[in-house]
C-alpha cells in the first residue's frame, strides 16, 4: 500500500506495524530484526505483544522461539488463541513459533493455533548438543542463508497450499501459506534479514 501525492508526483510506503509475541523465547532478537528489516520503512514500529489489546492494528506477527509448551501455556493463560486464530495479518513463526501454528503437532501438550496445514516433530533434532548452522537454499533467495538449528523441528507433511521453501535430510525447515511464514531455525540471529524482508514483502502494505 502507498500514500501517493498528485501534486509531488511520488509515492512513498506507508508504516507498517509489526508484533512480537512476548511470552517466552528469544523476543528482544525478532524485535531487532524486524527494526533492521523495517529500517527503510519510515514510521514502521515493532512492538511486544502479550496482551489481547496489543494486537490491534498489527500488519504482522512473529511467534518466536523458545519453548513451544511454555509459550502454549502462556497464551491460554492470556486468553489469546481466539484472537490469534483470527488475526487477519500475517505471521512469521519461528522453530516453536513453527509448532505453534501448525494444525497437528507431534506432542499433546502443546495446543497448536491449526494456522498452516502442516504436521510438525518437535525438537526432531534432539537434545541442543546436536545444534547446529548450515547454507540452506531457500526458494526466492538468490543465494544461500546461514540457517541456525536450534533444538528444532521439522515439518514431515503439508497440506494444500503450503508451499515448501527448503528441506533438508530430516525433512521440510521452511514454508509459506499465504501471508504466514514459518521456520524450523532461527532467521533473527546472524544479521542476514532476507527473510524477515520477504515475509514483509508478502503483507502488501
Amino acid at each position: 500500500m502507498f500514500i501517493c501525492s498528485a501534486k509531488k508526483r511520488c509515492c512513498r510506503p506507508v508504516g507498517v506495524k509489526v508484533g512480537v509475541l512476548a511470552l517466552q523465547g528469544d523476543v528482544a532478537e525478532h524485535i531487532l530484526a524486524f527494526r533492521e528489516a523495517l529500517a527503510d520503512r519510515p514510521g514502521s514500529t515493532v512492538v511486544p505483544v502479550r496482551h489481547v489489546e496489543d494486537l490491534v492494528g498489527l500488519d504482522g506477527l512473529a511467534i518466536p522461539g523458545g519453548e513451544s509448551t511454555t509459550i502454549s501455556r502462556l497464551m491460554g493463560k492470556n486468553g489469546l488463541y481466539e484472537p490469534l486464530t483470527g488475526f487477519e495479518g500475517g505471521i512469521f513463526a519461528t522453530c516453536a513459533g513453527m509448532v505453534l501454528v501448525a494444525d497437528r503437532v507431534d506432542d499433546p501438550r502443546v495446543r497448536s493455533l491449526g494456522l498452516i496445514s502442516m504436521h510438525v516433530a518437535r525438537n526432531a533434532f534432539g537434545p541442543q548438543i546436536n545444534s547446529r548452522e548450515t547454507l540452506l537454499n531457500i526458494a526466492g533467495l538468490a543465494d544461500p542463508f546461514r540457517a541456525v538449528f536450534i533444538r528444532a523441528p521439522v515439518v514431515t507433511e503439508v497440506g494444500p497450499g503450503v508451499e515448501v521453501l527448503a528441506r533438508i535430510p530430516e525433512g521440510i525447515v521452511a514454508v509459506r501459506s499465504g501471508r504466514h511464514m514459518a521456520f524450523a531455525f532461527h532467521p533473527e540471529l546472524g544479521g542476514d534479514f532476507r527473510l524477515h524482508r520477504m515475509f514483509l514483502e508478502g503483507l502488501g502494505v
